[in-house]
């Protein structure tokens, strides 16, 4: 590497590290920059996009938003929830399980991401995890709605209904 070259590499990892401190100590102070604020305001949108999506049951239009929520905040459970959900109505269902999993990573007590993840592991089947999830959810609560609603599905499952 020549001189220059190490130079402008010093500079660039100099800048980054300074623009890295600036961004934490204004979280540390409690305060955050505009760049954030509409950042954060961008993940609220897509989120509630993706809900009136859900609602009106258009799924492509739903995980797309969701999507977006997601990649901006790595760490909200709900939002992998809602992802999961579209995703298992699009009958994607890997893509699904692999969300309601970061879900339920992210708060092993989530109830709709349990209730959820049960009603698909009957889809494909495997009544032995959608029953592994209504343990969870009676433990978690056991007259929750989430709870009452995939014992319903599991009823309705073993009498060879959806």
């Amino acid at each position: 590497m020549t001189t220059c070259v190490r130079i402008f590499a010093a500079i660039a990892l100099l800048a980054a590290t300074c623009a890295g401190l600036q961004a934490s100590d204004a979280l540390a102070a409690g305060t955050s920059t505009g760049s954030s604020n509409a950042a954060a305001e961008a993940d609220k949108r897509n989120i509630e996009r993706g809900k009136q999506a859900i609602e009106a049951g258009d799924w492509e239009r739903a995980a797309a938003f969701l999507e977006r929520a997601a990649e901006a905040d790595a760490r909200n459970a709900d939002v992998f929830n809602l992802l999961a959900y579209s995703y298992r109505h699009l009958d994607r269902l890997d893509e699904a399980f692999e969300h309601y999993a970061r879900a339920l990573d992210l708060d092993p007590r989530h109830l709709g991401a349990h209730e959820y993840v049960g009603e698909a592991y009957l889809l494909v089947g495997d009544l032995a995890m959608a029953e592994h999830h209504l343990a969870a959810l009676t433990e978690i609560c056991a007259s929750c709605e989430e709870t009452e609603e995939l014992a319903e599905a599991i009823e309705r499952y073993r009498q060879g209904g959806e």
